[in-house]
């Protein structure tokens, strides 16, 4: 039987699962302390200049070779880029039902997606080459757990190949179920539970039902509230956490949460378009483009 998964669940950006553990005594990871140079890059990346965003990471995993979180990095802007060339980070995306549940129309850029993938093998290639040396590895893992994420979410909301988007958010989630027990401070992990919750809970009970089966479960309130977590640990995806919560706030008519947020971020990222638009949008200003007649 064929297991047809909507698109929309291809939003686990980063797809992980969260449990309690014990404090990682190597916290010199990049992947969980600020590097000044990682965080502007970041920055960058969410104020949509992919260009600049994409030098910073290959200046900083030029001199840090080793590193797998570099690579990681690298691919996200690829993919985050992609995500905002197709219109998903938008409400005229998630308030669409159709798109919300079935995904993007057309095809995404090969060019983009090769390069995403390019970096996603070389990142998988460090990570596993610091696992042979140490199983506990907290960086590896992190870069394991953001791989298997990124890539189910590309597999799912992009390629539409819903097969092997499941095969890979399960195996991001055997990832961080390691890392947590390694590093339960590693907060950016929270906004794939919470973005997997949410969406997952919004599929129809026939499709939540086949999931549970695949041991993978959904709760849309669970959801918000992992979400909240990234937004008040997190590092480098806190933005993006908070960009997931204010278009899920859309969705649930949470209308002064979604305009909060969307506030926030107009104010962090004044050189981004995209943040004012939504502002504008969640206080009715502009009517989204499905609600025209």
């Amino acid at each position: 039987m064929r297991l047809r998964i909507h698109c929309a669940a291809g939003l686990l950006f980063f797809a992980a699962a969260a449990c309690p553990a014990r404090l990682n005594k190597d916290g010199d990871s990049p992947a969980f302390k600020t590097v000044p140079e990682l965080a502007s890059g970041f920055h960058l990346l969410y104020s949509q200049d992919f260009q600049q965003a994409r030098e910073k990471f290959d200046n900083w995993e030029s001199q840090h070779p080793e590193e797998p979180f570099g690579q990681v990095a690298v691919a996200a802007s690829y993919l985050f880029e992609e995500l905002f060339r197709q219109g998903v980070l938008s409400s005229d995306f998630f308030l669409n039902e159709k798109r919300f549940l079935h995904g993007i129309d057309g095809k995404p850029d090969p060019g983009r997606m090769k390069s995403f993938q390019d970096a996603l093998d070389q990142a998988r290639k460090l990570a596993k080459d610091r696992l042979a040396r140490n199983n506990r590895d907290p960086e590896a893992l992190f870069a394991l757990t953001l791989a298997a994420g990124m890539e189910s979410n590309a597999d799912m909301m992009l390629k539409k190949q819903h097969f092997d988007s499941l095969k890979r958010l399960k195996e991001a989630n055997e990832y961080a179920k390691s890392l947590l027990k390694e590093q339960p401070d590693a907060n950016d992990a929270y906004v794939a539970l919470g973005s997997a919750n949410y969406i997952i809970g919004s599929l129809s009970g026939g499709k939540r039902f086949m999931l549970w089966f695949g041991g993978i479960h959904g709760d849309k309130k669970l959801g918000m509230e992992q979400l909240g977590k990234t937004l008040d640990g997190g590092r480098y995806l806190q933005p993006f956490a908070k960009i997931l919560l204010a278009l899920a706030a859309r969705r649930e008519k949470l209308d002064p949460v979604a305009q909060k947020l969307l506030r926030e971020l107009s104010e962090e990222y004044p050189e981004s378009s995209l943040y004012a638009t939504e502002y504008a949008k969640a206080m009715g200003k502009i009517i989204p483009a499905e609600m025209h007649p």
